[in-house]
């Protein structure tokens, strides 16, 4: 199959379809008109210098460059589970969900790249790469929904755990049935895609694959693979962050400490706003004082003028 040549212009076109979407939500007032586009365009930049990046990591075969490339995609999805996504987090949040990436995608990624997909070396960049990063993006889901609602129950629940603890229970036998409906929910988008996969819905990797000249045949296989490596990476990221989440947030002294959970915005963006209105509050300042400045020269010169014409008079 001869590989089609797509430019900025056929990325264009494809953007009017959010600018579409963007129409309907100000129509209907929906509000999120300004999220649609600005993710349009962060999706724009990133997969451009993913793009650039790659080529160059692909073009080398050097595993440390594949390495690299693997943790700065486990780091780059625990900035955006914890800064970005989470509305609750819980003390050492980044620490122990960089670890949950790490234990679960690492390992998930090098034993189905190596067995399930026959590939050698596992490291091989054009697949290695794609298949870490797919993990990532889902193992983000998974900890953001399982930590978040783990998180919520403690707060609205605390009487009712502590009194299991007071009765003699251990913080995990106390908390095991939040545990177990956090997991639930964080598994639940992925046993509802494998239901549809093929029947209903013909998923983006294996549209890939056929579109790159793959048989259809090995397309599907290749999918089964990927979205069985999906779902083993997000259920065992969901399983670590949440045992994370319960030693911290319920010590070791069976008490559940609410004052280890944060409910206000990440302090990145608290600095954020405060850098902006320092900035606001100074560019307020020097416009004050570039018109009191204008004004006093003003009078000065009508002044001058005042007194020249009285001295010809």
């Amino acid at each position: 199959m001869e590989e089609q040549h797509l430019t900025w212009a056929n990325v264009s076109l494809a953007f009017s379809f959010i600018v579409f979407d963007a129409l309907i939500s100000v129509s209907f007032g929906l509000g999120v008109s300004s999220a649609l586009l600005t993710a349009a365009i962060r999706c724009v930049v990133q997969l451009s210098l993913v793009a650039l990046l790659l080529q160059k990591v692909f073009d080398s075969g050097n595993l440390w460059a594949v390495i690299g490339i693997s943790c700065l995609l486990n780091i780059l999805g625990t900035f955006e589970t914890v800064v970005i996504k989470a509305n609750r987090r819980h003390r050492y949040m980044f620490a122990t969900t960089l670890t949950a990436m790490l234990v679960a995608n690492v390992p998930v990624s090098i034993i189905g790249t190596r067995y399930a997909m026959a590939v050698d070396p596992f490291w091989e960049p054009a697949q290695f790469i794609p298949i870490i990063g797919m993990l990532c993006g889902n193992a983000v889901s998974g900890i953001v929904v399982s930590v978040d609602y783990l998180l919520k129950e403690l707060g609205d629940t605390q009487d009712k755990v502590e009194m299991y603890l007071g009765f003699g229970a251990t913080r995990m036998e106390a908390c095991r049935p939040l545990a177990r409906d956090a997991l639930k929910l964080a598994l639940t988008p992925a046993v509802n895609r494998m239901s549809v996969l093929g029947i209903i819905a013909i998923p983006g990797m294996m549209t890939g694959a056929i579109l790159g000249g793959a048989s259809v045949e090995r397309a599907a296989r290749l999918q089964m693979i990927i979205i069985f490596m999906i779902t083993a990476a997000t259920a065992l990221a969901a399983l670590v962050s949440t045992v994370f989440a319960l030693g911290i947030v319920v010590d070791g002294e069976h008490r559940v400490r609410t004052d280890r959970i944060d409910t206000r915005e990440h302090v990145v963006w608290r600095a954020r706003d405060k850098a902006a209105g320092w900035v606001v509050e100074q560019v307020s300042e020097a416009a004050r004082w570039m018109a009191h400045a204008i004004c006093c020269a003003r009078h000065s010169k009508d002044g001058d003028i005042e007194e020249r014409t009285a001295l010809l008079e």
